[in-house]
């Protein structure tokens, strides 16, 4: 099931998703303050190209927790939002719901990205 989803995922928008997440992740990174969220968006990226099969592992301290704020405050709700309408939206149809689930994955994601760790199942 994780290839069929993966591929059904990417052919159905996952790349062009994970292309603009990369594209947003190397112009955070041309500044040295911006490169902490450049990061976040790379993770961001690499989880939305292939989501079946991956799991979010949540975790930090207190340093994670304050990056996280700023990034909510920042970007992270309305990012957060886009994947919850989404996942809505995939889950009114049997054969959408897993697509929609992987949207709220990426939804939690999105929303808290520091200290979080993308794992393979």
């Amino acid at each position: 099931m994780r290839l069929i989803g993966n591929i059904l995922w990417i052919i159905l928008g996952g790349i062009e998703i994970a292309i603009g997440w990369a594209l947003v992740g190397l112009v955070l990174c041309i500044s040295i303050v911006g490169i902490p969220l450049g990061i976040q968006a790379f993770k961001m990226a690499g989880l939305t190209l292939t989501p079946f099969g991956k799991t979010v592992r949540y975790g930090g301290g207190l340093g994670s927790t304050l990056a996280n704020i700023v990034w909510v405050v920042l970007v992270g709700i309305w990012m957060a939002l886009g994947y919850v309408a989404a996942g809505v939206l995939n889950c009114i149809t049997i054969i959408g719901i897993p697509f929609g689930l992987q949207s709220f994955k990426m939804a939690k994601l999105a929303l808290w990205p520091f200290g979080a760790q993308i794992e393979n199942l």
